[in-house]
Formats: structure tokens, sequence, C-alpha cells
């Protein structure tokens, strides 16, 4: 399934899909943070029948409900195609020296062979964060690599 993208000059960006049934839906992200969940008309795509905003509560509890399932689908789904591999879910402790810095900062890929697939934060999933991504105190970090180099993915988050 194909995600396009829209500028919205003056507004922010529109994130749309068409379903299978040809029903077009889309999230508008606006400048000043909002986000509105929109239903077009079939009959014309440009069209919104239904437009629902949703407060930053409503959106990670929507991205909640849509995404974390999806990833941990795809994980489970990489776990049976591929022996030894294995998911885990690392936090971001208080004391970790990569609070408040980029995860590219950390070489974690560069150091273990581990790769960060998503990052959970106060109920919102970050999936396929880039370098550029700040981790926070709290985030879960979930890394898939093989035992040993998930093991040390947690001793470079937990110490540097």
């Amino acid at each position: 399934m194909e995600v396009e993208q829209t500028a919205l000059p003056g507004i922010g960006l529109r994130h749309d899909f068409t379903t299978r049934a040809g029903q077009r839906v889309g999230v508008v992200s606006h400048r000043t943070g909002r986000r509105d969940l929109v239903i077009y008309d079939k009959d014309d795509p440009d069209r919104a029948c239904q437009t629902v905003k949703l407060n930053d509560e409503e959106a990670d509890a929507l991205a909640e409900l849509l995404g974390a399932p999806r990833i941990v689908q795809r994980l489970n789904q990489l776990h049976q195609q591929v022996e030894g591999l294995v998911s885990v879910q690392l936090p971001i402790p208080a004391g970790s020296p990569y609070v408040d810095r980029p995860m590219g900062e950390a070489r974690v890929r560069t150091r273990t062979s581990a790769s960060v697939v998503a990052v959970v934060r106060s109920g919102q999933v970050y999936a396929s964060p880039g370098p550029d991504f700040v981790f926070r105190e709290g985030d879960v970090v979930v890394v898939v690599g093989s035992e040993d180099s998930t093991s040390g993915v947690a001793g470079i988050l937990a110490e540097g």
C-alpha cells in the first residue's frame, strides 16, 4: 500500500492512502501541531466527507492502536523467517549518557550490528527512527539482532 505525502502550504502536511475498498483516508498534520483524521468522498477524492480533530492524547492513542500492533506483527514475521533473530525492548534509563542526544551518536549498528527498528515514547511509536532522532529518558527502544548484539545495545544505552 502506498502512502502519499502532500505539502499543504500554510497548513502543514497531508498523508493519505486508498483502501482496497476504494475509500481514501488521511491525516493532516497542521503546523500548529493539531492533527485531523480525514475520510474523503469516494466520488470526489478532494472533498472531505468526515473530519475528526485529534488532540495530542487522541492522536497518540490512535497511533498506538494502529502502529504498535503492526510493528509487533512485522517483528514476529521476522522471527519466523530468520533463525537466531531476537527483538528486545530497552528503556532509556535516567542515567543513560544518550538522554537528550541523537541516536546516531550511540553508533549502535556500527558497534553491535543490531538495528533500532522503533522507539516508543509516551505511547507513540516512532518506526525506523533516523540518526537525528533524539532519545529522551523513558523512551523504549525496540532493537532487532542476535542475542549478543542486542545485549551489546543494552550496555551502550545504559552506560555508554
